[in-house]
């Protein structure tokens, strides 16, 4: 918040929020208290806190979490045209520790919310509008990742299951055991008596349908693996009935992230930021969509900045005179930083991306190092483009003699 729009706010509302109810503390100017109990998550009662305090003067709600829980008190204040603020855990957590006492209740967090606003208007970001386009986004993104980990863990259970029964029989499925061939084959058919009764030829013609130039030559590796054992393992009758429950349930889950992805694509597409970031090497619509969420409204003065609020700035451990080197920070956004992490890991096939990667490699990083590197060198890019509102330019290649 700027120091004159702070000197123009003449009540500070902090409100703790929760998933029922929360807590609400308003201050004057001079820190006299003007409100101070717990109010139900409801727009009626959001509205008559607001109404009563506005009549004091200018008027600011600082919340700390501005979406969820606190979505609904951070609409009601923007329908009632009065500045919103927000106060970042860990800069609320550092703020705690300068007030007397360890306990922690919702009436003191709202009560340093609200003094902090007061007193420290540089910890407090301003709340514009919400885009309507970006709040979908970070629903859609967060969903799209609750569908990505379930993936995986079923994917993974399907993979021991078949293990446990027939360890040749997950070899020959290997990296293809979430395709739409093979899960169908193994929702009709998931045990190996069953699948070798159907014979090559309906075994081959099964999959075909699903994946033309698969078809045959997966027939051919699984017959091949199914005759590798001969031994019918213990629990093969309860994987009958787990394995077929299974693959129905992986082809739904990536059915429903597939349509999930469409309409993130959707959403992408019509942002002014699309052509910029997808522009980038190793950018592609679910990396541009969770950038776009998790720096909306953001402002950063410099690349390290940006670099430090995702997590990518190198921590330096010095005392005194001894230095115990460069660390990586703990801190910072998580899900920014994954995304550039992998972002960077996507990117490796750009020429200038690895040169710069093999370069790091040569000093002698781990290969993680040197992914970091890269993607903090990245996030200098990824400033200037979003700075600057320019698509991603590549270094020019050295020309042969």
């Amino acid at each position: 918040m700027t120091v004159s729009a702070h000197e123009q706010i003449e009540v500070f509302i902090g409100v703790d929020v929760g998933k029922e109810q929360h807590h609400a503390v308003a201050l004057t100017q001079s820190g006299t208290v003007l409100f101070d109990r717990a109010l139900p998550n409801d727009e009626t009662r959001l509205r008559e806190l607001i109404g009563a305090l506005v009549h004091y003067g200018p008027t600011i709600l600082v919340v700390d979490q501005p979406a969820t829980i606190g979505a609904l008190a951070v609409a009601v204040a923007q329908d009632m045209n009065i500045t919103i603020g927000y106060l970042p855990g860990l800069a609320m957590r550092r703020i705690a520790d300068i007030y007397p006492g360890e306990s922690k209740t919702d009436k003191k967090d709202a009560t340093i919310i609200a003094d902090a606003a007061r007193t420290m208007p540089h910890a407090i970001r301003n709340l514009h509008a919400i885009d309507a386009q970006v709040a979908e986004l970070a629903i859609l993104s967060g969903f799209d990742d609750d569908l990505a980990m379930q993936i995986t863990a079923t994917s993974n259970r399907l993979h021991g299951l078949l293990t446990h029964i027939h360890p040749a029989l997950e070899r020959a499925f290997g990296r293809h055991i979430a395709h739409p061939a093979v899960l169908d084959l193994l929702a009709h058919y998931p045990t190996p008596a069953q699948i070798r009764r159907l014979g090559r030829a309906r075994l081959a013609a099964r999959p075909t349908k699903k994946a033309p130039r698969m078809g045959s030559r997966l027939a051919d590796n699984i017959l091949a693996a199914i005759a590798e054992q001969t031994v019918t393992v213990v629990g093969t009758n309860a994987a009958e009935t787990v394995i077929p429950k299974l693959a129905e349930q992986l082809s739904s889950l990536i059915h429903q992230r597939t349509k999930v992805a469409d309409e993130v694509e959707r959403l992408v597409g019509a942002h002014p930021l699309h052509e910029v970031l997808t522009s980038m090497p190793g950018v592609g619509i679910r990396t541009t969509a969770r950038i776009i969420t998790e720096l909306s409204g953001k402002q950063f003065s410099t690349a390290g900045h940006l670099a430090a609020y995702a997590g990518l700035a190198p921590v330096t451990r010095r005392s005194g005179s001894s230095i115990r080197g460069e660390h990586r920070s703990r801190r910072g956004n998580k899900k920014l930083k994954r995304v550039l992490y992998l972002s960077a890991f996507a990117a490796l096939q750009d020429p200038d991306s690895r040169d710069y990667y093999e370069r790091k490699r040569a000093q002698g990083k781990s290969y993680n190092q040197a992914l970091i590197a890269l993607a903090r060198r990245r996030c200098d890019v990824l400033f200037a483009m979003l700075r600057d509102g320019t698509t991603y330019q590549p270094l020019p290649r050295p020309t042969a003699a």
